[in-house]
């Protein structure tokens, strides 16, 4: 009987070495939907009306912005959800919640908060990312892309970049790139000067792809049917792990090396690395379901989820 006590805590020891907890947490304002890092900041899009900008060093929450509230179908007031945010030097690109489901896109510079797209355009806008200072990429729910011009308020063009319902897209370092992922499990790739469409990746995920991040020459997905995918752009070959649960977030680190997934129903994370395949560990402590990964650096990152906390890890070896 003692002999099996031993080798129970042994095995339990061995089992959950790997397992990490978060070095620090921000505390964002509401449940986090969309999450960017910038210039030492984490940028927070939450289902709160506000976009909370962190200082990554100090860990301390520098500043607010705020949406205004709007109107659901019975007229009471409700807070706007922020779908998503991108910043580009001193401008940040907040795309939120409008009434009757339309969406409004505002720009935050200087302290003011200018309105781009209203709610009378009627505009069912899933996404939108800065291409320059001048241009800004929408994705629509229908996935539709548009390059629209903040100058002139008018598409540079627009196209209908898949028949399947939008998830996400990602671009590129350069911007030069834009990678749409859909409901069809394929991944779209687009020049974002012209439209044109570059090529298509398929047959790796064969259902929903959550997320997708692009990093160097890999790009990674996270999938409704359980897969992580990696395609390697360079050499044209693909692989993909599988999990026992919806894989709904996944992350990059800068050079392409890691990838961070969430790996099952207890909303842990698995990071392994994307050119040996082997896995480093396992990180917990996220209580509510994963909404972004994203790297600060090669051994550290931030996960945020439907929960007001946003865990951060390092990844020890």
């Amino acid at each position: 009987m003692k002999i099996f006590f031993i080798f129970t805590f042994l095995l339990g020891t061995f089992l959950y070495a790997g397992v990490q907890k978060p070095i620090s947490k921000y505390i964002a304002s509401g449940g986090v939907i969309d999450l960017i890092y910038k210039n030492s900041k984490l940028y927070a899009a939450t289902n709160a009306s506000s976009v909370d900008i962190f200082d990554v060093k100090s860990e301390k929450l520098l500043q607010s912005i705020r949406v205004g509230k709007i109107k659901d179908f019975m007229g009471d007031e409700i807070d706007s959800k922020i779908f998503s945010v991108d910043v580009l030097e001193d401008k940040i690109l907040i795309l939120s919640q409008g009434e009757h489901g339309f969406r409004r896109l505002h720009i935050y510079s200087n302290d003011k908060l200018e309105l781009i797209i209203p709610v009378s355009k009627q505009m069912y806008i899933s996404e939108a990312k800065f291409l320059d200072s001048h241009t800004i990429l929408l994705a629509l729910l229908g996935s539709d892309l548009i390059s629209y011009d903040l100058a002139s308020k008018k598409e540079n063009w627009h196209i209908q970049a898949s028949q399947s319902k939008f998830s996400d897209f990602i671009l590129n370092e350069n911007k030069t790139r834009v990678v749409l992922a859909d409901e069809s499990g394929d991944l779209k790739i687009f020049d974002t000067k012209n439209s044109k469409h570059i090529k298509t990746l398929s047959g790796e995920n064969l259902d929903n792809v959550f997320k997708v991040d692009y990093k160097k020459d890999i790009i990674a997905t996270a999938g409704k049917d359980r897969r992580v995918v990696i395609y390697k752009t360079k050499t044209g070959t693909a692989y993909y792990k599988m999990t026992n649960f919806l894989i709904y977030a996944v992350g990059l680190s800068p050079s392409g090396n890691l990838v961070a997934y969430a790996s099952d129903e207890n909303n842990n994370v698995t990071v392994f690395n994307t050119r040996s395949k082997k896995n480093i560990s396992k990180f917990t402590g996220n209580k509510m379901t994963l909404t972004c990964i994203v790297f600060l650096s090669e051994s550290e990152f931030v996960v945020a989820s439907d929960d007001k906390v946003i865990n951060r890890y390092k990844i020890k070896e």
